[in-house]
């Protein structure tokens, strides 16, 4: 019917009564999603053991460079350690320590800083690695996440376990239910499709339109029929008008003819419940199909990686940093202990690696029990 309109009038009647229709539907329809069943993500607490670790080792490069100052000043002039008839000299063992423990705090220090700088390729500086591997290492974070972590198939299965599209159809069916039970819904409903009818219906040009081609259907379908078709031009002279002008009057008084038959309204509102009991499995199955479709639609590999390549290289930095800056700089300062470790095997390989072989095997042979 509203291809018989002309176009303007069309629009703007449905603009008009979708503005009407929208206003009853936000009024009187209840739909109450649910609640989500998970909470907001919170960050994990920090491990005590990594954190006290840290401030352990968090002095040491400062007490290597005192050493090293100290030892211009004072580095165990002629003295000698004793050991079962064994004697090792102790002259220059604090530079010794102090340089090799400095070496092995600078050296992981610019291993973990080549890792973010410099961000632009520099002619003989190079390119930091994250910066320089930022396309290579979003497609690879990116699909281990399509992969492993939210791929189509995990999601389905979320669904699934959850019954999630269960529970929230029937939540929603409930609103529906309960908002077209309302009287003041039903007639305010009532009164739309009155409203909308009667504006249909007073369009001259619809009015003609509509009378012109039923009429026409009506001759067709009675040209085989010749004693129908002769009562209904014996009806049309004795009321002095034409078809297409009985069927343009008919159509006038058509908001009362429905007005009349509004009991319709109340029997398909009262059967709603049962119908929609009756077909909620079907309509459980179609949403089903509907969300998988879209979700195999998803290239999330894409996704991820588009979002990861927006990244700018500081932004990126600051996100590993922020998860990871107190285990970097840990990883800073055991290097300063191990230089620390490697400067006494320089300065008695012998004696240093054997009383390191005997701590490490007590130490590795004590955890083994203790986490046994």
């Amino acid at each position: 019917m509203d291809e018989l309109k002309p176009q303007d009038e069309q629009q703007a009647d449905s603009s008009n009564t979708e503005k009407s229709l929208k206003s009853i539907l936000s009024r009187h329809l209840i739909l109450e999603f649910p609640e989500r069943e998970f909470g907001t993500a919170q960050e994990p607490p920090r491990k005590t053991q990594t954190t006290r670790l840290f401030r352990i080792l968090k002095p040491i490069p400062y007490l290597l460079v005192l050493l090293f100052i100290g030892s211009f000043f004072w580095d165990f002039p002629n003295a000698s350690l004793h050991v079962f008839s064994l004697e090792f000299p102790l002259s220059g063992l604090l530079r010794i320590i102090s340089v090799s423990g400095m070496i092995g705090f600078l050296t992981n220090w610019i291993a973990i800083t080549m890792l973010f700088r410099p961000l632009n390729k520099r002619p003989l500086l190079g390119q930091g690695l994250i910066p320089a591997q930022k396309e290579r290492i979003a497609w690879r974070l990116s699909t281990a996440v399509a992969e492993d972590l939210i791929n189509p198939g995990l999601i389905k299965s979320k669904i699934e376990e959850s019954n999630l599209i269960q529970n929230y159809r029937r939540q929603l069916q409930q609103g529906l239910i309960e908002s077209v039970g309302k009287e003041t819904f039903r007639e305010e409903f009532k009164e739309w499709i009155v409203d909308y009818v009667h504006s249909v219906v007073h369009d001259e040009s619809f009015r003609e339109r509509v009378s012109f081609y039923l009429s026409k259907e009506i001759e067709a379908g009675l040209k085989e029929k010749p004693i129908e078709r002769t009562a209904l031009k014996t009806y049309t002279l004795l009321k002095g008008q034409t078809l297409q002008k009985l069927i343009e009057d008919s159509v006038v008084d058509l908001p009362i003819t429905v007005e009349r038959n509004f009991g319709f309204v109340d029997e398909f509102f009262d059967e709603l419940p049962e119908k929609m009991e009756e077909v909620s499995s079907e309509l459980d199955r179609l949403i089903t199909e509907v969300i998988y479709k879209l979700v195999n639609r998803l290239d999330i590999q894409k996704f991820v990686e588009d979002n990861l390549q927006q990244y700018d290289e500081m932004k990126l930095e600051r996100m590993i940093k922020n998860a990871t800056n107190e285990q970097l700089k840990t990883i800073q300062y055991l290097g300063a202990v191990l230089g620390l470790i490697g400067g006494f095997v320089i300065w008695e390989p012998v004696l240093s690696l054997t009383f390191l072989t005997l701590f490490g095997a007590t130490v590795f042979l004590a955890d083994r029990a203790l986490y046994q």
